[in-house]
């Protein structure tokens, strides 16, 4: 599976399952964080997901927005999920 995860104006296009929003925050926190050397893998504990460098967008199944505002071309990108009836979930308080 394929998906797609927004913090804010940054995403990551992810391999995997979709996740919880916890481990989406999780994740997120990882990848926005990357050290030099450590790679865009995901720990021990969430290696059922990596970050994909190269994929169509017809194939995204999830999407969770954990931060406003997306980037324009995400906000497109969300837009085009949207009309295809792909789930997107939203921390709360996010709009």
């Amino acid at each position: 599976m394929i998906g797609l995860l927004v913090i804010a104006d940054n995403h990551f296009i992810v391999r995997g399952p979709e996740p919880s929003l916890e481990v989406a925050q999780q994740l997120a926190r990882r990848w926005s964080i990357i050290q030099i050397g450590s790679g865009i893998n995901a720990t021990d504990e969430y290696q059922q997901w990596n970050v994909s460098t190269k994929e169509f967008r017809e194939n995204l199944t999830w999407a969770i927005v954990l931060e406003q505002p997306p980037s324009p071309a995400v906000n497109v990108l969300l837009e085009e999920l949207t009309a295809r009836q792909v789930p997107i979930r939203q921390q709360s308080g996010v709009s």
